[in-house]
């Protein structure tokens, strides 16, 4: 009971935050330099979440061929540059991990 009323009670804190931001800046329009800035937001996140897994899958930073996170990232950040396709290079990245055998 405890695990679910945590949740609940991050759902809320979540939805109140982004209510507030947007009945606070609802009818506000953004200048073109903050609004172009915002474009940036979610590369940003994403990198945030993925480098530190692919150079550090072990908690130290590990740039060494036996890095299969690494090996798979860079086969992923390939088949991105090439082909353009988000689904289709995460799963040749996944793949890529899972042949190699780091995604035990």
């Amino acid at each position: 009971m405890t695990t679910w009323l945590t949740i609940l009670g991050m759902v809320a804190v979540t939805y109140t935050i982004r209510l507030s931001v947007i009945a606070l800046l609802g009818e506000t329009t953004l200048s073109p330099a903050v609004h172009s800035a915002l474009r940036y937001v979610p590369p940003a996140a994403l990198s945030a979440i993925v480098f530190p897994a692919i150079f550090m899958p072990n908690g130290s930073l590990d740039l060494s061929l036996n890095n299969t996170h690494l090996i798979a990232g860079a086969v992923a950040a390939l088949v991105a540059w090439r082909v353009r396709s988000t689904l289709l290079s995460i799963a040749v990245g996944m793949v890529a991990l899972w042949v190699l055998g780091g995604g035990a």
